[in-house]
């Protein structure tokens, strides 16, 4: 068949929105023994944005394949060797995650069905108009795109399961922090996050991306030190089938699913040195390139990292390179520990019980004076991380386990608690004693007026020796 039995009106067709965002645009692979049909089907999606590569048989599709990432392809069944349906069972079989469009000239009831078995997107019938390849090719986009948000959205839900995304606290370090946010967050330079751990410095990064023009785009994380050297590359660029041992299909990078968004690289100090000078590369020329593969991919990609190392301190060491310090850190905020953020500590912990007690299904407990003043005392060696375990566990256990904070902390409490000569403990006992008179020596009963568990009033029955 020519070219010339093909639809002529092709430029009447718009381009689907390719042309809108090339990284995430399909990269077609064209398989038909046909030159004309290659050259037309080759300029028609070109026009629309679409990355076109084009081989004459499965062989030579074969050998595409194993040095280029490729989302689809369209191939003629009637192939010299190989035919285009036993091709498209071994790709199947060994792991192949694109669509495939088969065309045909010659096609029955059994064809279709085998082509459909055999895990084809469509089957498009020969002499075909543009319209129906665009058609095909929008239909695999949208499924594609759906995968994609899924994917985001699974990661994004494991992530923020019983957290919350609001920058708590009134002090002057945090209201600080708010303002450079703000100022910093319409900018589209990286940033780089410093702070201890556990002080929420992805929190931050996440208030940087919606406060950014980028907010409807995907936010994507990645810890660096969660990740084996070995396989950091590909998590972040991606790889092809048989690039590594292991690599049994090709998978699309962070950078991939980042586009047009936000990409937070947590302790990017653990990033090994071979890595570092690739990842400037990419800051720099805003291209990828998926390992095992030679085709580079353009990214729009704002990149946020952050650390728990003084990145100053590892440059000076040789661990860390100093080009991609500087370029890292066009903006650098602190986020400040919280043994420096003063009465956050109890905004904070009441937020935590908020949002625990509901998850854990328990009744908050109640945060009084002399729980204030030994949260405010505790230096939180573990920062907000530490604190939410804290009232994690005393939601679990029916009180707070003040014993882990240590004994200053302990006896913090106590003197300030003391009324009228009596430790806490003891107003502590004669309260519970006078609910449980109320009523009627109850324990079940009191202990929900308590808004403590049976077993822990039980537990200090015993105690008391009562």
């Amino acid at each position: 068949m020519s070219a010339d039995s093909l639809s002529l009106s092709d430029d009447a067709i718009p381009s689907a929105g390719a042309a809108e965002d090339p990284a995430v645009a399909p990269s077609v692979l064209i398989v038909d023994d046909e030159e004309g049909i290659r050259n037309f089907l080759s300029r028609s999606l070109e026009r629309r944005g679409w990355r076109v590569a084009t081989t004459g048989s499965a062989e030579e599709a074969a050998l595409h394949l194993e040095r280029h990432c490729v989302d689809l392809i369209i191939l003629d069944i009637a192939l010299p060797g190989q035919s285009g349906l036993d091709w498209l069972k071994a790709l199947q079989a060994a792991g192949f995650g694109g669509d495939v469009i088969l065309i045909t000239a010659f096609a029955d009831i059994d064809t279709a069905i085998e082509a459909l078995r055999a895990g084809a997107a469509d089957l498009i019938l020969k002499p075909f108009r543009v319209e129906q390849i665009v058609s095909a090719i929008g239909r695999c986009m949208e499924r594609t795109r759906l995968q994609r948000e899924n994917f985001l959205l699974r990661r994004q839900l494991a992530k923020r399961r019983g957290a919350t995304d609001e920058i708590v606290g009134r002090s002057a370090a945090i209201a600080r922090l708010r303002a450079l946010i703000e100022r910093v967050a319409p900018s589209p330079s990286t940033v780089l996050i410093e702070g201890e751990s556990g002080v929420g410095k992805e929190l931050v990064a996440r208030a940087l991306h919606t406060r950014s023009h980028r907010a409807e785009r995907p936010f994507v994380a990645l810890n660096c030190a969660a990740v084996s050297a070995d396989l950091v590359e590909a998590e972040l660029f991606g790889h092809l089938r048989g690039a590594f041992t292991g690599a049994k299909e090709a998978r699309k990078g962070l950078f991939y699913y980042a586009h047009g968004g936000t990409l937070f690289l947590d302790e990017i100090g653990e990033l090994p040195l071979a890595l570092q000078s690739k990842l400037l590369r990419v800051l720099e020329e805003r291209r990828i390139r998926p390992v095992g593969g030679e085709q580079e991919l353009p990214v729009d990609v704002r990149v946020v990292a952050a650390t728990n190392r003084d990145l100053k301190a590892e440059v000076s060491a040789g661990r860390f390179r100093a080009d991609l310090f500087y370029r890292l850190a066009v903006m650098t905020l602190r986020v400040p520990p919280l043994r420096e953020r003063g009465d956050d500590v109890v905004e904070l912990a009441q937020r935590f019980m908020g949002v625990l007690s509901l998850r854990l299904g328990v009744p908050p407990l109640n945060i009084d004076p002399p729980l204030e003043a030994a949260l405010i005392a505790h230096p939180w060696p573990g920062n907000v991380r530490e604190l939410r375990n804290l009232v994690e566990r005393a939601l679990l256990f029916g009180e707070f386990p003040l014993e882990d904070l240590g004994p200053a902390v302990s006896a913090a409490h106590e003197r300030a608690g003391a009324a009228g000569g009596q430790t806490l403990a003891e107003v502590e006992k004669r309260h519970i004693l006078a609910v449980l008179a109320d009523c009627g020596g109850n324990r079940a009963r009191a202990a929900a007026l308590l808004g403590v568990s049976r077993k822990t009033l039980d537990r200090k029955w015993a105690e008391w020796g009562v």
